[in-house]
């Protein structure tokens, strides 16, 4: 896993340089442009974003390990959003050391839960309320998959903000990608709390696809962790309202 995520690290950073090339051909002004434009399109779609990703269902496969302790597990389970924006989980199976469910995994869907239940939403959104942006450039994989990166600063140090970058896809004005450090951890016990968290574009929403995160411990070194989301399942009005979308062919 630790191979898997130094490999994604070089991956990102040959992509940023590729980008940092190309946009040094560009004049500045034409760069702050289209920046501007990319940047509302983003913000326009965030509270849409936020209220969009509820009442949703997914499974989750989760692997976790202690490199130093040479402990690892999977879990597989059942993710929720309710209408309120709460998240819930239903384990069903786990394969690993007992530590690694107990200490890794249980703890993060416990904070996440946790933070869902506490945490308005708006507090901790990427938005120009909770960030300061700035535009580095635009990266084309494809003559029609064009994606924008931002360096975004958090303007206070609050638990689930972060320092990192959004990578936001050129036509629809949705993110693909954010990474970072998050400014505060959730416990004493953790030093740093890095993660790539990758996005699928489902119906015009932004919805989870892959988060790898590296979690820096006081105790027992350092923690490793990766997610993968399945395909959402909609349920209530969104479920109504994409199924119209399909057989009208919007």
């Amino acid at each position: 896993m630790r191979h898997r995520l130094r490999v994604a690290t070089v991956l990102f950073l040959f992509s940023f340089a590729a980008l940092v090339l190309r946009a040094d051909d560009d004049p500045a002004p034409a760069r702050a442009n289209i920046g501007d434009r990319i940047l509302e399109r983003y913000l326009a779609n965030v509270s849409e974003q936020r209220l969009g990703v509820r009442d949703v269902s997914m499974e989750v496969d989760i692997e976790a390990s202690l490199p130093d302790l040479k402990k690892s597990g999977e879990l597989r389970a059942l993710r929720r959003i309710s209408k309120v924006g709460q998240v819930t989980y239903d384990v069903l199976s786990y394969i690993g050391d007992n530590i690694i469910k107990k200490d890794v995994i249980a703890r993060y869907m416990t904070a996440e839960v946790k933070s869902t239940a506490k945490v308005d939403g708006e507090s901790i959104s990427v938005d120009a309320s909770n960030y300061k942006f700035k535009y580095r450039g635009m990266y084309a994989q494809s003559d029609d998959w064009r994606l924008h990166l931002f360096e975004v600063k958090p303007r206070k140090k609050r638990a689930g903000l972060f320092d990192g970058w959004i990578w936001i896809e050129a036509d629809s004005g949705l993110p693909v990608r954010q990474s970072g450090r998050f400014v505060r951890t959730p416990s004493v016990f953790l030093k740093n709390v890095d993660f790539v968290q990758d996005y699928q574009l489902v119906d015009g929403l932004a919805v989870p696809k892959r988060l790898e995160s590296t979690i820096q411990t006081r105790l027992v070194g350092p923690a490793e962790l990766k997610i993968e989301f399945g395909k959402p399942k909609f349920n209530g009005q969104r479920a109504q309202l994409t199924s119209e979308a399909r057989l009208t062919g919007r």
